[in-house]
């Protein structure tokens, strides 16, 4: 008897397991089609992830949603080649899936595990790769436990070298990796939110590609005048941190013409293109009725089992 119930009870567990994968899909529109102009999606997985954590990494990036991917691991040698003075023994554990777009369709930054990022925010990510020389990507991050953040650029330079053929220019990655550690360490310091932080970087960037400022005392008045217009108050060494950054930044001869459209569009685009997934995914309603459906059917397989105790003991 015993054996019945359990055989219905697994026949129930599959049918449930199969319909919220359903449920995903549809929400997220039909089959994906391979991109044979710009290539399949390249998964970026950390070296020092466990085989565990790997699967965990997998899930959230929803690899198996993808038609065919592309898996590459990034490791402290990488970090070395795109920024200097880095750390070769440094442990890599966040992730990125990186989808190339066409032309002019600007980043798309999602962070698929915003309790495992702790530090670096999707805006950041953004800044940071416009600044690297990477535009026009789909790019989704991901670890399976707590870490900065920090890795996951690496990560994505190499990915999008592979994808491309191109060679990212090795300055810009660096003012790129130094402009992410500014931004986190303000966010920490000065006790604004990281997206007041983003904010400020834009339009300090802005001004820079309007004002074309030829000398370091010109960035250091941008810095000063935006700081004041966004009523944003750092310690001397946090303000001498980020005019060096802005200075370098400068220095680098960027085209930041086009920076401030891509940014500002930057949270719509990612409800637009991630929304109906989140929409299911944080959907509590729909959560709930799953843990209700499970608790009731353990209370269903728990009454089984108990009104035929008896009837089971007797017959063994």
């Amino acid at each position: 008897m015993k054996r019945k119930y359990f055989a219905m009870f697994m026949s129930l567990l599959l049918a449930v397991t199969m319909i919220i994968p359903t449920q995903a899909l549809a929400a997220n529109g039909t089959t994906k089609a391979i991109n044979e102009k710009l290539g399949v999606p390249i998964v970026v997985y950390g070296a020092n992830l466990s085989e565990t954590e790997r699967e965990m990494v997998k899930t959230a990036l929803r690899v198996n949603e993808e038609p065919e991917v592309d898996e590459i691991t990034v490791a402290g040698g990488d970090l070395v080649k795109y920024i200097k003075n880095g750390n070769a023994s440094s442990r890599m554990y966040s992730s990125a899936k990186i989808t190339r777009q066409d032309e002019g369709k600007g980043l798309v930054i999602s962070i698929v595990t915003p309790e495992n990022i702790t530090q670096v925010t999707a805006e950041m990510y953004a800044s940071a790769m416009l600044t690297a020389g990477i535009e026009d990507a789909i790019v989704e991050v991901a670890a399976p436990k707590p870490v900065t953040g920090h890795s996951a650029l690496v990560g994505i330079y190499k990915a999008y070298e592979v994808r491309t053929g191109e060679t990212l220019d090795v300055e810009r990655t660096d003012v790129a990796n130094e402009e992410l550690s500014v931004a986190t360490t303000i966010a920490e310091n000065a006790g604004v939110s990281d997206e007041q932080v983003a904010n400020l970087l834009t339009e300090i960037k802005k001004q820079i590609a309007e004002q074309a400022p030829a000398t370091k005392e010109e960035v250091q008045q941008i810095v000063e005048e935006q700081l004041t217009k966004l009523e944003i108050n750092l310690s001397e060494q946090d303000r001498q941190l980020l005019v060096d950054l802005m200075n370098q930044i400068r220095n680098l001869n960027i085209d930041f013409s086009q920076w401030s459209e891509q940014l500002a569009g930057l949270s719509q685009t990612i409800e637009d293109k991630f929304g109906s997934l989140s929409d299911l995914v944080q959907d509590e309603g729909f959560w709930n009725s799953v843990k209700n459906f499970f608790s009731n059917l353990i209370d269903t397989i728990s009454s089984w089992f108990g009104s035929n105790s008896d009837a089971d003991t007797q017959t063994e």
